[in-house]
């Protein structure tokens, strides 16, 4: 591999400090870019369209639970990106694998640990810790429904899962109040849902907020 550009994301600026230093020490000749929020990864991603590999914290400022790894997978297909969490139930590996993560690394994992799971993902592989969950068929069609949105439905989407009017998700996103209203008649055809409610319900199951098992 020949000078890889990794963006790591992530809102606490010693976590990235620590796999910055995990990752030139593996990875010597790789450039770095970093990200605080869902905005500045989406900023980062479109001004560097040479970025390789993304490392996504789930929880950073903007997210939902899964929604900005769902995002950056429908808007760049062909990106890898490795979740680093420090949830590490099952369930969340699970779930972070079928919407499309190529590696999870659990935020507890060793600094090896760390390494050999980005050389496998930049490689072509895949690195996930061991999971005791079965796949679940309703992710994957949730998954499925999602990858049908545009990256502005899925904003619109957000938005409404925050409870905003159409007015105000206009104001939000720098759009037209008649546009929102045709992304969200879109949104509901493509969620088969039914109303807001609906969309909101489906937007608050991406939550990645599960207690580890005693």
């Amino acid at each position: 591999m020949s000078e890889p550009t990794l963006l790591v994301a992530d809102d606490h600026p010693l976590f990235r400090a620590a796999v910055l230093h995990v990752l030139r020490q593996r990875l010597p000749q790789m450039r770095t870019l970093e990200a605080a929020s869902a905005a500045t990864l989406g900023t980062a991603l479109q001004e560097h369209p040479e970025v390789e590999l993304v490392l996504l914290d789930l929880t950073m400022p903007g997210t939902r639970g899964f929604s900005a790894l769902l995002h950056v997978r429908g808007e760049y297909p062909q990106l890898p990106v490795v979740v680093i969490s420090s949830n590490d139930h099952p369930k969340v590996i699970r779930r972070a694998q079928q919407f499309g993560a190529a590696g999870f690394i659990p935020k507890s994992a060793p600094a090896e640990a760390m390494g050999d799971a980005i050389v496998a993902v930049l490689d072509g592989g895949s690195w996930f810790p061991p999971m005791a969950e079965e796949r679940s068929e309703a992710d994957a069609q949730l998954a499925a429904r999602l990858a049908q949105l545009t990256p502005q439905q899925f904003r619109v989407l957000l938005c409404l899962a925050d409870g905003l009017l159409n007015k105000q998700i206009a104001h939000e996103l720098g759009l037209a109040e008649n546009t929102v209203k045709v992304h969200v008649t879109a949104i509901f055809k493509k969620l088969e849902c039914y109303s807001r409610t609906q969309a909101a319900v489906l937007v608050k199951s991406l939550d990645a907020e599960t207690s580890p098992e005693p």
